[in-house]
């Protein structure tokens, strides 16, 4: 009996995974069918159905594809998964011990990299050397400091899911897969007879060159590099499934010892202005790991707080800073398609106020959807329950105090006090209220508690309104 009867390739986005496919793919009785779970097509770009099942199917039940992937396909049947793909697959794959796993990584800088120069250019796969289309990025360290917090964080979810479970999976990484017998070494592996004879050169190698060559401030680049714990010394090893804590968002107030961690739609514009006023005046931020460990160690005493909003109030300046301004324009058209919403073209107002408490109705019933994980899209932090990020900053370390929009004024006060520092006034953000307070109904009130019980019942918090 064989071992597997299919697998799941996770890798990310310019690691190679073309590359690999169409090497499995050259493999007699194998088949890699692409991106069969990414949220905006079905296999590859543009294409949106496949075995019968469309968008909409899929959404509606991606264990469905799952199944007709696996039966329809002769051989051993297979696709590919990045983070970012529907969330509902994950646990029907590692809960399958006949599904292989194939792991497929790469530097993390050169991934980055490559990925700036794909978006610069266009050009995502590369079949004729005389059509290579090259760039010149600049590195963004805070940039690149987010996608390693995510590439970190799906692998240790990866690792984690398949250590309580019992299993292994192959690794590859993505200097192997030029090699013939790591080729045929996972083709052992997954059980197949067929071996290759040479690597598939239809794919060819995109910006051949030395880092240094691609990007325009390298020196910057090394710098920030040079800062980033790149082993892991200062990390605790923790085996269990957990959300990234965020650090680059945390700002410190310059010359004293007070940082703020930022719940994403709270009243972070008038908190980074007062924070600016306290001490010496300025922010510090673009923290690490590491470096937040040193300024926490060069700043003695110190104090960290983070600040909770109402889930109403927080959900619509979500819905309104990223989904009406079309920021988030992949949720946007997830939310059209799913909810059925009807909104303005992007950063143009509502028609009237009907159109606007509709929308907005309808994002939430999508929030609750996404946080409950009975939707593809990842939850975004900006709307994320305030518990789960609560907790993902406990994975670093929690804040000393969590205070409440409704008393800043207290709560700053009484942290300033216990450093010895004058508290600047604070400026209310009155901006969020007053655009809630033009839609406001009890169906928005229900909606939102339906949503975020989790915080409502955590964090004590009563209707918005009465």
């Amino acid at each position: 009996m064989a071992r597997f009867t299919s697998f799941v390739l996770f890798a990310e986005m310019r690691t190679g995974s073309n590359f690999l496919e169409a090497n499995l793919n050259a493999l007699p009785g194998v088949a890699c069918l692409g991106e069969v779970f990414n949220p905006h097509f079905i296999g590859k770009k543009d294409q949106v159905s496949m075995f019968g099942i469309d968008l909409a199917s899929r959404e509606a039940d991606p264990a469905a594809l799952l199944r007709r992937l696996r039966e329809a396909t002769p051989g051993l049947a297979g696709f590919r998964y990045f983070h970012d793909h529907d969330a509902r697959i994950l646990p029907l794959v590692l809960d399958d011990p006949t599904c292989a796993k194939i792991v497929l990584t790469r530097n993390p800088a050169e991934s980055y990299v490559s990925l700036k120069i794909a978006q610069a250019t266009g050009q995502w796969k590369l079949t004729d050397a005389r059509r290579l289309k090259t760039a010149q990025v600049r590195f963004d360290p805070a940039e690149f400091e987010a996608h390693l917090e995510r590439l970190q964080d799906f692998q240790v979810r990866l690792l984690h899911g398949l250590q309580v479970r019992g299993q292994t999976a192959f690794y590859i990484d993505y200097e192997d897969i030029g090699d013939i017998e790591v080729l045929n070494g996972l083709a052992a592996w997954l059980g197949v007879s067929g071996r290759l004879s040479a690597v598939d050169e239809t794919l060819k190698k995109q910006n051949p060159e030395e880092i240094a060559e691609k990007v325009t401030n390298f020196p910057q680049m090394e710098a920030s590099l040079a800062r980033t714990d790149r082993f892991n010394l200062s990390r605790t090893p923790n085996f269990e499934p957990r959300r990234p804590p965020a650090i680059p968002s945390f700002v410190a107030a310059a010359g004293a010892g007070l940082l703020f961690m930022p719940v994403r739609c709270g009243p972070e514009s008038a908190l980074r202005d007062w924070l600016s006023r306290v001490g010496s005046g300025g922010l510090e931020g673009d923290f690490t790991q590491k470096t937040l460990r040193q300024w926490k160690r060069s700043h003695r005493p110190h104090r960290s707080f983070t600040v909770v909003r109402h889930p109403l109030l927080r959900a619509h300046r979500a819905f309104l800073t990223m989904i009406v301004s079309g920021k988030l324009s992949e949720h946007r058209a997830t939310l059209v398609r799913v909810q059925k919403a009807d909104l303005p073209p992007p950063g143009q107002a509502f028609q009237d106020i009907a159109q606007h408490r509709a929308a907005f109705l309808a994002f939430l019933r999508y929030v609750r959807l996404s946080v409950m994980g009975q939707i593809g899209p990842r939850v975004d932090p900006h709307w994320a329950s305030q518990t789960a990020v609560l907790q993902g900053f406990a994975g670093f370390q929690g804040p000393d105090l969590v205070l409440r929009e409704d008393g800043l004024d207290r709560g700053l006060a009484h942290l300033c006090a216990d450093l010895g520092l004058a508290s600047p006034t604070f400026t209310a953000d009155t901006a969020s209220t007053r655009a809630l307070e033009q839609i406001w109904d009890p169906a928005l009130e229900d909606a939102s508690e339906d949503t975020y019980a989790r915080d409502y019942m955590g964090f004590g918090f009563g209707r918005w309104r009465g």
